[in-house]
């Protein structure tokens, strides 16, 4: 009997381990892959904001998925904006960097009811994205379709190399 309970608690001490593991896993795969797509959310005081319980309150942060490629001409950035149009947002560019800045407005269909689960976050955002190499910014276009903002930014010049004689 006291060989079966310990041999129980040893299972159960492997259980919680494997779980630990796998959740501390996936909190370091979130971090090191998504930890530039958490972007925080601000709002204006006189923005329209559930009131009707404390479970209702807006986060402050989101996700704003993206992803980066690279062509032989092109760099390409995609940005996941769910809930937003595209005059919600305004990209600028400086340096090699790409800055994104928009609001996420929120809007109610009826004010009879009641929240019980609120995880988008509403309000102004700004995102700043590192670009690999110099992109010609007189010739970037942007477009936005099914809530995914393309910036397509062609690379400028080809990639320069050469060889330093040694005197």
């Amino acid at each position: 009997m006291m060989n079966s309970l310990k041999q129980t608690g040893i299972n159960i001490g492997r259980e919680i381990t494997r779980a630990w593991e796998s959740l501390s896993e996936g909190w370091h795969e979130l971090l090191s892959r998504s930890s530039d797509a958490l972007t925080h959310f601000t709002r204006h005081k006189d923005s329209e904001q559930p009131t009707d319980n404390a479970l209702a309150t807006f986060p402050r942060w989101s996700l704003l998925a993206g992803e980066m490629e690279e062509t032989g001409k092109d760099v390409v950035v995609r940005v996941e904006l769910p809930g937003m149009d595209k005059d919600d947002c305004i990209i600028s560019i400086e340096g090699n960097v790409l800055h994104l800045r928009g609001e996420k407005r929120f809007e109610r269909e009826t004010s009879d009811s009641t929240y019980h689960v609120m995880e988008r976050a509403y309000g102004a955002f700004q995102r700043s994205i590192p670009l690999p190499r110099n992109v010609n910014i007189e010739q970037a276009e942007a477009s936005f379709k099914n809530g995914v903002l393309t910036v397509r930014l062609p690379k400028e010049g080809r990639d320069k190399s050469t060889s330093i004689p040694v005197s």
